[in-house]
């Protein structure tokens, strides 16, 4: 296995200097930026106005991102045309003039571009943007995928076939977006965009016309719009030049002309408004209760230095708001749980800074007055110099980031980025100019020239407010209401100053005691080095140079929730976020947000059924305080603070009330419980449950879960320099102090299995549950089982198994039937760990949504398609498929931190580890590369025998909306003789809800 990890000779101070050297740039604010050539690419326009946009560039290697962006959305349908653009991008995957039934996408997987992640296409308001990320390692790769994007400027097909069996697959898509979470956002989007033709312009489009619309109909769109002057072709990767690719762009293009006189693209505009608009928007499927206030305004033009300054100030109030924002969540009886700003470009010229709250059921009103004071305190009296010195600091660590790794950008990355300066005109002046001007601007920019910018948040600057609630508790009057209250308070002056905290300035008071090296061992085939500390602890890091700006971690330790009994479970269970809220690394989360601005660290912890873990990511620079962050998770013992656990309570609470209002909730309730038993472990949290949760003993259990180091293991993949990081980890992971007397009182060696029961003959069941508009979820289960004695090399079959089936019930379902739109295969081990012995179970899974009526004919068809796979094996041409996608995912994969983060932890969990990993990793790489040489039709279907034979039992759950009995009894006739059960829900109210759990 290549280790694709060269040394870099370069210091990390060196680098760190490098943009500390950065020269500042003379700052005349008139002074035009160079906007007529996006830089650092080549960009130009064939003869027939073509747009092309072609970039070198190595990451990942030996791939190319393409993509086709056409100016032409959604908002160009007349009436009878609602959702057309988007119907054509679905068709241009199912034929064109080269290309038939969906051959593009047969081909594309062929060469390991699997369909979803590497081939897509996406239909906005203003354009459409095909997407391929394809390997470049064979030289007509590149040509062939280049030709089928030319296809898919004017060669698609477009007939009453391929109409036909596509309209299913949309009208899955559609089905997909009518739950609460789509009818929330459809409500806001029309009263947002109120008298303007983006109203009513969603890209899905309207149910009728995707259910009628002809062939012919599309064929006239298409051949309206779909001109040659209004599209780009953009290509980004690891190419040798880019003079080759732009040829064959001019190859497969150039001999294509557009029509004489093509229209031209109207231009839509967005009327402001002065009076407010508001909606209460009553949802009963609603995930709990929601208020959004947003301020529409212009898109900003980026001309001049001025212009680029302006636009720091807009970032700079936002991110000073928003920690406003989080410090208040974190109060004594907060108006919300979360609350935070952003700026969205919602269409082509017009863009919103909408505030988003979540908040307890009949507590909005209470949301919306704090979110508007906020506003009217920041234009009263202003962000402090403190609060903005702070925010400068983010966003200087921001650049510097992006500086330090302007050379490992991402292909897809560059990609989107040229196709938004197409589409949206959006400049490209260079991250290296960027830092220049940040560095330059950011320091002169005060408190005062921050806080001004709310003055374009009044609410008579074209605000929209909407509440969102399960049940009515308030009206639009009470919102009018709230905000003549806060304009009258802020008239009168009579909201007080934002009160600041005091930030202490160091992560660790008390010193470590500095810990040693007890053992160190070089694993080169892993390029790794193990050390193992005073304290007992195993500490594995891998040095790379994939991004200069990343390190990632994880620490874990065998032993979690699957220990305990049921009357420990709930409230240890619990641990993890009570200790989070209170201050697992010895400070409050928004104390601990202003010590670490402008550092570029993240920490976070994990308790699981098996295992403790925390894991993190950070700068190599800021090193030193991602390991303090653990030394104080070692360190401090959280303790109960009444006002939080008020809150967490009052959180997990609505959580739970809100889950109980989605339709999906007791389909998923139900089929866990059919596929795994009945067991505390698997029951969904209730209010009873919560009820049980002794915060004492929550915070007691969490902080024996991080006390004692030596059970820890802890690997490290990034930009490491050995002579800095060495140091520090003796200093924070080796100055842990091992505790006198072992914390967990089990045989680590004899993990208890968590109690999964799969149901020992086949089930079949039927969740009616109510819901507004209906959505129908089929879930198919195999219980497998893995043996001891071959238990990698079946790991990685059932993977490939898995991936199979996904292929094929995609192929079947979505290209041949078009009943679906996308399908999802995974497989679950049980637990494949050093400390459990003995053969292993878990489940392969599949999950589609579908048309409820069709629902038991897609059963039939997809558990057909796995007998026939048994009787008759997959083709060769299959098996090649999946081996590709296999082989381009790990590619890939070897050029990333977190795979190989992954790979290592892997290699210590697997049950083949025995101390020497390796050893482990050795043989983990090599029974993949085993398996993958044995894969043909032939063994596939024989692991698909073994792994699923046609006696195990297997469930079919599925959702269906609630109807009348005599309805169900007809649509389920069939079922009758397999004993099928259905189970009903209805909606309840709140206090209904609390009751049921509490009984």
């Amino acid at each position: 296995m290549s280790l694709l990890s060269p040394h870099n000779d370069q210091p990390l101070i060196q680098r760190k200097q490098s943009f500390g050297s950065l020269e500042m740039v003379n700052m005349e604010l008139d002074k035009q930026l160079d906007l007529q050539q996006p830089f650092g690419v080549d960009y130009g326009k064939l003869e027939n106005g073509l747009v092309y946009y072609v970039k070198c560039n190595p990451k990942p290697r030996k791939r190319a991102s393409l993509a086709l962006a056409i100016k032409v959305g959604s908002i160009l349908e007349e009436e009878y045309e609602r959702g057309v653009a988007h119907i054509v991008e679905h068709l241009a995957f199912s034929a064109t003039k080269k290309y038939t039934n969906h051959n593009i996408v047969k081909f594309l997987e062929s060469i390991g571009a699997e369909f979803g992640p590497c081939q897509n296409a996406v239909t906005s308001f203003d354009e459409t943007i095909y997407k391929l990320l394809i390997p470049i390692d064979k030289p007509e790769l590149l040509s062939e995928a280049i030709q089928v994007l030319a296809e898919f400027s004017s060669e698609i097909r477009l007939s009453k076939d391929d109409l036909e069996k596509e309209r299913g697959a949309v009208m899955e898509e559609y089905r997909d977006n009518r739950n609460a979470n789509g009818r929330i956002l459809d409500a806001y989007w029309t009263l947002m965009m109120e008298g303007s033709k983006y109203a009513d312009r969603s890209p899905i489009g309207l149910e009728n016309v995707i259910k009628t619309v002809s062939s012919q109909t599309l064929k006239k769109f298409y051949q309206k719009w779909y001109h040659l002057c209004n599209m780009a072709v953009i290509a980004v990767g690891d190419f040798s030049d880019t003079k080759s690719v732009i040829e064959l762009i001019k190859t497969h293009f150039g001999h294509k002309y557009s029509a004489l006189d093509p229209p031209s693209i109207p231009h839509f505009k967005v009327p402001s408004h002065e009076a407010p608009r508001f909606s209460y928007f009553v949802e009963p499927e609603a995930s709990g209760s929601a208020v959004m206030i947003s301020y529409k305004m212009q898109v900003d033009e980026l001309k001049t230095m001025k212009d680029y300054r302006e636009m720091l100030v807009k970032s700079m109030f936002r991110i000073a708001l928003n920690r406003r924002l989080f410090r208040i969540s974190r109060r004594k009886d907060p108006p919300y749980f979360s609350c935070s700003v952003a700026s969205y470009v919602l269409v082509r010229d017009l863009k919103a800074y909408i505030m988003s709250s979540s908040c307890k059921e009949k507590g909005t009103l209470e949301a919306l007055e704090s979110m508007l004071i906020e506003v009217a305190r920041v234009r009263l009296h202003g962000f402090s110099e403190r609060e903005i010195s702070v925010v400068r600091d983010l966003l200087m660590s921001s650049i510097e980031s992006a500086y330090l790794e302007r050379d490992q950008i991402e292909s897809t990355s560059l990609r989107y980025e040229y196709s938004q300066h197409f589409t949206h005109n959006k400049p490209i002046i260079g991250i290296e100019y960027e830092a220049q001007l940040q560095k330059s601007i950011l320091p002169d920019i005060l408190a005062s020239e921050v806080s001004k910018f709310a003055e374009k948040l009044w609410t008579s600057c074209s605000c929209v407010i909407q509440i969102v609630e399960p049940q009515a508790f308030a009206s639009v009057d009470d919102m009018k209401n709230i905000v003549m209250k806060i304009n009258k308070l802020e008239n009168e002056r009579s909201i007080s100053p934002w009160d600041d905290e005091q930030i202490p300035e160091e992560i660790v008071s008390l010193k470590p005691n500095i810990g040693n090296i007890v053992q160190q061992r070089e694993h080169e085939n892993i390029g790794a080095t193990e050390l193992i500390l005073s304290n007992g602890m195993h500490v594995c890091y891998k040095c790379t140079d994939f991004f200069n700006d990343q390190v990632l971690f994880t620490g874990f330790s065998y032993g979690g929730l699957s220990e305990l009994p049921e009357n420990k479970y709930f409230s240890s269970s619990m641990g993890s976020t009570i200790a989070e809220e209170i201050g697992m690394y010895g400070h409050r989360p928004s104390v601990l947000m202003d010590m670490l601005a402008g550092k570029r660290v993240d920490v976070d912890v994990e308790v699981r059924s098996y295992k403790r873990s925390f894991y993190g990511d950070c700068s190599p620079f800021y090193l030193e305080t991602a390991f303090q962050l653990v030394y104080q998770l070692f360190t401090t013992e959280v303790t109960p603070d009444d006002e939080v656990i008020k809150r967490v309570m009052q959180v997990k609470e609505e959580t739970i009330l809100a889950r109980e209002r989605d339709p999906y909730t007791s389909f998923s309730n139900r089929a866990r419980e059919i596929n795994y038993g009945n067991s505390y472990f698997f029951r969904p949290f209730g209010i009873s449950d919560l009820q049980k949760v002794d915060p004492l003993k929550a915070c007691k259990y969490f902080n024996t879960c991080f006390m004692d180091p030596s059970t820890f293991t802890v690997v490290i993949v990034g930009k490491i320099d050995p002579t800095v990081a060495v140091p520090l980890i003796l200093k924070y992971l080796g100055g842990i102090g091992k505790p006198p007397e072992p914390i967990f009182h089990f045989n680590c060696d004899r993990i208890k299995s968590l109690p999964f029961k799969f149901p020992k003959s086949m089930t079949r069941e039927v969740v009616c549950s109510p819901m507004i508009e209906a959505q129908c979820m089929v879930r198919i289960c195999f219980p497998i089982e893995l043996k001891h004695g071959t238990m990698e090399e079946e790991i990685h079959y059932t993977g490939f198994l898995a991936k199979l089936l996904e292929t094929k019930l995609l192929q079947l379902l979505r290209f041949k039937h078009g009943q679906i739109y996308s399908a999802s295969v995974s497989e679950f081990i049980h637990g494949d760990l050093p400390c459990l012995t003995g053969d292993i179970g878990g489940d392969i899974q599949i999950d589609f949504s579908c048309d409820p009526k069709i629902s038991l004919k897609l059963v039939d068809i997809a558990l057909n398609e796995i007998l026939r796979l048994q009787e008759e094996g997959p083709s060769d041409q299959d098996v090649e498929t999946i081996l590709e996608i296999e082989q381009r995912a790990h590619e890939n994969g070897l050029q990333e931190n977190y795979y190989w983060l992954n790979l290592i932890i892997g290699s210590y969990q697997s049950r083949i580890y025995s101390g020497d990993i390796g050893t482990s990793f050795k043989i983990l790489d090599e029974t993949r590369s085993k398996v993958r040489n044995l894969l043909t039709p032939l063994t596939m279907q024989l692991a698909l025998r073994r792994i699923m034979p046609r006696n195990n039992p297997h469930t079919v759950v599925i959702l269906m909306p609630q109807t009348s009995w005599l309805k169900r009894i007809k649509s389920f006739s069939q079922w009758t003789l397999h004993g099928i059960d259905m189970k009903q829900d209805r909606i309840l109210t709140k206090e209904e809800r609390v009751r049921r759990h509490m009984s």
